[in-house]
């Protein structure tokens, strides 16, 4: 199975900040490069935007081997930090008979202690959009630093959050206050009804959910993901929905990831949102598909 073919208009190169966690993910099958902001960074690359990663790693082997895949891959490393006194984060993975991922993460490392210099500052400042996650702010130094960069972000970018409930780190009254800074909310269907209502997902509600969090966030959009169901998207006062197509699972790790750096591509380049919500489902079907979270493009 090859990457779907999403068009790409040839001189809209959309910078977006990606802020947060990058790591090894130690999966069954292997060990691959990961964390949510770089898996989102790298697809963004593949799919012609311009991500800038806010991210740090240590100084340790684990480091040095992410920066050169970082740099086969092309993508800017002007804004990923290297500490000494912190080691590169890692993730172990289990997966379920069918493919989906339960983590250990590891706590105090590189990426829990994330720097806005003044270049970072100076590439937010052009920035059209700002993507972060909740498990990046577990740590107070973090959600400074956030901060500073969402104070230098042009006022009419987009503050993309992707809501990630990684126990322990799913603290809701924290995961509230940021939804609250958001202009797109993405969250699955769990989480979503975790966050609209406290209770436990239940098909067909995705709707009511996401039309609830957007009132109650004030949301442009709010993307909810149904893993093989498919997923949609509340925006413009109505409900798109694109189903699932089925494919051979090989992991489902980072293809949420995937599917975000698409809706993104789409929305900022002014893509209706049935044709977005479509190309993010195709794309993140084509991960899941795939061994890890960043598949080679080859075929594209």
């Amino acid at each position: 199975m090859t990457a779907p073919a999403i068009p790409l208009p040839a001189a809209d190169r959309p910078r977006v900040i990606c802020f947060g966690e990058i790591l090894w993910d130690l999966l069954p099958s292997g060990r691959f490069p990961g964390g949510a902001p770089m898996n989102v960074a790298y697809h963004l690359q593949m799919l012609g935007l311009e991500p800038v990663l806010v991210s740090a790693v240590g100084c340790d082997p684990n480091g040095d081997e992410l920066g050169r895949i970082l740099g086969r891959w092309g993508l800017d490393q002007t804004c990923v930090s290297r500490h000494a006194g912190f080691p590169t984060g890692t993730v172990r993975a289990t997966l379920s008979a069918g493919g989906e991922p339960a983590y250990n993460i590891t706590r105090d490392v590189a990426w829990d202690h994330l720097a806005a210099d003044a270049e970072a500052v100076r590439r937010t400042q052009a920035a059209r959009a700002l993507v972060f996650g909740s498990l990046a702010l577990r740590s107070a130094a973090n959600r400074a630093t956030l901060e500073r960069l969402l104070a230098a972000l042009p006022p009419r970018a987009e503050r993309i959050f992707d809501v990630n409930f990684r126990p322990p780190h799913d603290d809701l009254v924290l995961v509230r206050a940021l939804a609250a800074r958001a202009t797109i909310l993405k969250l699955n269907a769990a989480e979503a009804a975790r966050l609209a209502e406290g209770g436990e997902e239940t098909p067909g509600k995705e709707a009511d959910h996401a039309r609830l969090l957007a009132e109650t966030f004030g949301s442009a959009a709010v993307v909810v993901t149904c893993g093989a169901r498919g997923a949609g998207v509340w925006c413009q006062d109505r409900w798109f929905w694109e189903a699932g197509r089925p494919v051979q699972v090989a992991d489902t790790v980072g293809a949420g990831d995937a599917f975000l750096a698409a809706f993104i591509s789409g929305w900022l380049r002014g893509t209706t949102p049935a044709a977005g919500l479509a190309a993010a489902c195709r794309l993140g079907e084509w991960v899941a598909s795939q061994p890890g979270a960043t598949p080679a493009y080859a075929a594209r």
